[in-house]
């Protein structure tokens, strides 16, 4: 007897059911997946938006002529911009967090360079724990550390100065190249150290040549990252800045506690201000290095010691 026309093979995985369309089939969710996933997101979405009204709260007061009680501001005005900028003396204040942040940056890679390259290539004993205390800085909070450094400062005359400053910013951000840098120069061959030196290359050669244009992107992505957190240092800059030596940071927090009667809205244009650079430099950092990569060399770091 013939087979039916409708018969299908059993060993056929094409008429099995979810093979219509050439990919095995997906097992339904269950109700639990459905409601954890969806809780998830409603709470990272209420997060955002939370963060998201209180950034356009701000943004919208510092343009606001006068807010109270309605939906929306009565006018609009720049005006606040300007009175933030003469009454916070902005110009003075940014003009030192320049010279904080640029030296912090450079300091950090003329010293943080060397030293990743020292871990990276030579083996010696307690290379892990030398590790783990250059990388101490990172894991504890500034102000386990930042007030006894700037007691230590007070003392020896340091605190209050503009060096005092770069230097409290500098006991995080050396580290922190050091943490970036090491991977760039272990993916480095060290072999073509060797090779210059076969063909004649002193030291200062080899470097020039080989080795900085190899390095020149982490030290980039390295700055770039130093940079924004020393602009958004707030615990070490406040326990040894001055009245002279204060970042912006420091000065927003004394334009929002210090007494006196101010305009709110000159106060929310100051912290725009603030907003917009650090936002900016964020950016610009996250096209260099990506932060995951950051946390997986910390993870490694402390289980290898």
């Amino acid at each position: 007897m013939n087979p039916s026309p409708t018969a299908v093979k059993i060993d056929d995985p094409a008429a099995a059911p979810g093979f219509a369309s050439g990919r095995p089939a997906r097992a339904p969710k269950s109700a639990a997946t459905v409601v954890y996933r969806a809780l998830v997101w409603g709470v990272m979405a209420f997060f955002l938006l939370n963060v998201l009204m209180m950034i356009a709260t701000v943004a919208m007061n510092s343009f606001a002529t006068r807010w109270f009680g309605t939906p929306l501001p009565e006018g609009l005005t720049a005006h606040w911009y300007a009175q933030a900028w003469n009454d916070f003396q902005l110009a003075s204040v940014l003009r030192v967090t320049v010279e904080v942040v640029g030296a912090v940056v450079i300091l950090s890679i003329v010293f943080g360079v060397p030293a990743a390259y020292a871990l990276a290539r030579v083996a010696f004993p307690g290379k892990r724990l030398v590790m783990l205390v250059f990388l101490l800085p990172l894991m504890v909070p500034p102000v386990t550390y930042g007030i006894p450094m700037a007691t230590a400062m007070y003392k020896v005359g340091l605190a209050g100065t503009l060096s005092g400053v770069i230097l409290a910013n500098l006991v995080p951000s050396l580290p922190f190249v050091i943490l970036v840098m090491t991977p760039f120069i272990e993916q480095i061959d060290p072999n073509l150290e060797a090779a210059a030196r076969v063909f004649g290359a002193t030291t200062a050669r080899y470097f020039r040549h080989v080795l900085l244009p190899l390095l020149v992107p982490g030290m980039l992505a390295a700055g770039l990252l130093v940079l924004v957190r020393t602009i958004g240092m707030f615990e070490l800059t406040f326990f040894t800045a001055g009245p002279g030596t204060q970042t912006l940071v420091v000065a927003l927090y004394y334009a929002v506690f210090s007494t006196g009667v101010r305009a709110p809205q000159s106060i929310d244009a100051m912290a725009m201000i603030y907003m917009v650079i650090t936002l900016v430099w964020v950016i610009i950092a996250l096209q260099f290095v990506s932060p995951t990569q950051l946390v997986s060399r910390v993870k490694q770091t402390r289980h290898d010691a």
